[in-house]
């Protein structure tokens, strides 16, 4: 997978290199980091605890086309409303998230064996993901780019391709036995015998940000970024209880990041 993921970024490098030369734009580069919060079928879907609980960290390297600012020349490209307004971003990002059964049905005073075993019931998802979004700028970025502190708002909405590996396990024993498992994850689903899976896979997800910049000196900013990115699977977390049979588990996989990142503007 590494290697497939380095051949694309020397193929986008090579690429952006000479299309700086032939439509005229600057580079930018950064760094992200921040807490993912993974929206999965362990525990509640909607319970706080849950969403706090089964939290991860990602990380992330990025790159920008500026259409506001010609590198080669030194020199600002002729003034449109899409050149003042939008850049393009790519992204290759990695995150990753312990998961566990938390809320209601894994109480303290409940003491059923099914509560023994959701309790018992571990995962975990390393998700990396490399892809573009196209991001809005509200107010001008050549006046945002012009003046140190000033704030450059921004949304955003694209797409990512995904490689995730997914684990589940239980501190009882083995899963797939009626002693481990909870009876919904023993019912055979999408062509798998079990309601979860250790595995790995591929996957596309589409993304959303809102953020804002803030320009820290002429060549760098510090930005802050809340994305939501949901993935077009239900086994991105190893777990997908038959959706036919249990519809309160019908949604795929998403998650919330919150991150903080540093851009440089190459010269």
């Amino acid at each position: 997978m590494l290697r497939y993921v380095s051949l694309i970024l020397f193929a986008f490098l090579g690429f952006s290199n000479n299309s700086n030369a032939q439509f005229g734009f600057s580079h930018e580069v950064g760094i992200i980091a921040g807490p993912v919060a993974f929206q999965s079928d362990y525990g509640e879907r909607y319970s706080l605890s849950t969403n706090a609980g089964n939290t991860g960290i990602g990380i992330g390297i990025i790159h920008y086309m500026n259409f506001s600012y010609e590198a080669d020349c030194n020199c600002y490209t002729p003034e449109t409303y899409f050149n003042d307004h939008f850049k393009l971003r790519t992204e290759l990002s990695y995150n990753k998230t312990n998961l566990e059964h938390l809320g209601e049905w894994v109480a303290p005073e409940r003491t059923s064996l099914g509560a023994d075993q959701l309790r018992a019931m571990k995962g975990s998802t390393a998700v990396t993901n490399i892809g573009m979004q196209l991001e809005y700028f509200p107010l001008s970025i050549r006046d945002f780019t012009a003046t140190i502190g000033s704030l450059g708002p921004f949304v955003s909405l694209g797409a990512q391709f995904s490689y995730y590996n997914a684990k589940a396990y239980s501190t009882l024993g083995p899963l797939g036995t009626p002693l481990t498992t909870f009876p919904k994850y023993l019912t055979p689903t999408d062509g798998r015998p079990y309601g979860f899976s250790t595995e790995g896979g591929s996957v596309w997800s589409v993304v959303s940000s809102v953020g804002t910049r803030y320009k820290l000196s002429p060549l760098s900013d510090f930005m802050v970024d809340l994305r939501f990115q949901y993935y077009f699977s239900n086994w991105v977390d190893g777990l997908n209880p038959n959706p036919d049979i249990y519809k309160e588990n019908k949604a795929n996989d998403w998650l919330v990041w919150f991150n903080v990142g540093y851009i440089y503007y190459l010269q």
